[in-house]
């Protein structure tokens, strides 16, 4: 099934089937225990190993142990659909889950604060230095979209870096500026103030939106504001701050003329609180939405450039259908571990996230509309986990 979104139909196998409940915005920013499926002392399950013939993965059957999982909102909703369906299969682990922001995951983890730090953005140049023995893990693949509030505007409108990069600066304040009529002709824009939202916490999702950024206008934003998890913003009259994916929501739902950048595992809340999102210029100058094929382009392009650390960016790809903001999310977790038994509850959760059958199938990333990781990054991404010890 496919939902006609403002008279345009979206590739059902991506965006329709992640349209759920699990990605609403209450879940986003305070640590909040999963919602898991109530323990069984009998699982069957539980005492034997299992192995995917497809991918050679192997999880580990777990010690009983209480793990702890924090950082990026994007990735919130999936671990709280993923925590539940692991424990149904191995009782002796109990997961609990926090969406604080891809920044927190990060320092947490590298803190020992939490056993799994959960990031939208890989670890930079310092980070590694500063902490070497903390890894980057591929888990899937996941977007970014331009979303807004745009009363009486019935099509997707197009963004390239250039003007949003501009809008976050300042320079263009209206959604009726001539640079934006340029590219939406037969669009009526209205003459209102445009209120730029950006996230007030450490967020991989502010990682990815302001590489897209500086990749597209590397003379401009590229050099005065750079990318990061965090940045220093322009100052922009009537701009927004907000905390978490789903303070990028609800903040752009209370205000008119808002756009704001958003992971797609909240689209479904986007779209339920009346806002859209528009259509990207990719790395070869054509304008898209991110539909499944588009999203795959886009990854397969990367695919083979994927280094075993899995430290890469997937933004503005030269590939002529791809959507150009998609991107790894990791799992950030340190190789070194208080206990043996801690280590192996870690590996064996991560392993069955990855495995096609079990966490990385659609019945789990549909729901929050990510794709799966690429079979080569899988077994990357095995021999990342093979390390925690």
């Amino acid at each position: 099934m496919a939902r006609n979104i403002r008279g345009t139909w979206i590739a059902a196998a991506f965006l329709a089937a992640g349209l759920v409940a699990a990605a609403c915005g209450s879940a986003s920013t305070t640590s909040t225990a999963a919602k898991s499926t109530p323990k069984s002392s009998t699982s069957s399950a539980s005492s034997t190993a299992s192995t995917s013939s497809s991918t050679g993965v192997t999880v580990e059957t777990p010690p009983g142990a209480s793990l702890t999982e924090t950082g990026s909102t994007l990735l919130y909703p999936l671990w709280n659909i993923w925590a539940p369906a692991y424990e149904q299969k191995y009782p002796q682990v109990h997961l609990t889950t926090a969406g604080t922001g891809s920044g927190t995951g990060i320092s947490d983890a590298a803190t020992g604060t939490v056993d799994i730090g959960s990031s939208d953005a890989y670890l930079s140049t310092s980070q590694k230095a500063a902490h070497p023995t903390l890894l980057n893990i591929p888990l899937g693949i996941s977007v970014q979209v331009i979303g807004y509030n745009l009363p009486g505007v019935t099509a997707h409108v197009k963004f390239n870096g250039k003007i949003l990069a501009q809008i976050y600066e300042g320079k263009i304040t209206t959604w009726n500026d001539p640079a934006l009529k340029a590219i939406n002709p037969g669009v009526t824009l209205p003459s209102i103030p445009i209120v730029p939202l950006h996230r007030s916490d450490g967020s991989g999702d502010t990682f990815i939106f302001t590489q897209y950024l500086s990749k597209q206008t590397p003379s401009g934003w590229g050099t005065n504001v750079k990318f990061g998890t965090s940045v220093t913003w322009p100052s922009v009259s009537g701009a927004l701050a907000e905390q978490g994916n789903g303070g990028m929501v609800t903040g752009c739902k209370k205000t008119t003329g808002c756009i704001a950048y958003v992971g797609i595992s909240y689209l479904s809340q986007l779209l339920g609180d009346g806002l859209y999102y528009g259509e990207l210029m990719n790395g070869s100058g054509n304008y898209v939405l991110p539909t499944s094929s588009a999203v795959s382009a886009e990854a397969n392009y990367f695919t083979a450039k994927t280094p075993a650390s899995g430290t890469i960016s997937l933004i503005n790809g030269p590939v002529p259908t791809g959507y150009p903001i998609i991107n790894y999310e990791y799992a950030i977790v340190n190789t070194q571990q208080s206990s043996a038994s801690t280590a192996k509850a870690i590996r064996s959760i991560l392993e069955w996230a990855i495995t096609p059958q079990n966490g990385n199938s659609n019945k789990y990333l549909s729901q929050v509309s990510f794709q799966p990781l690429p079979p080569k990054v899988v077994a990357q991404s095995v021999k990342q986990i093979a390390q925690i010890k």
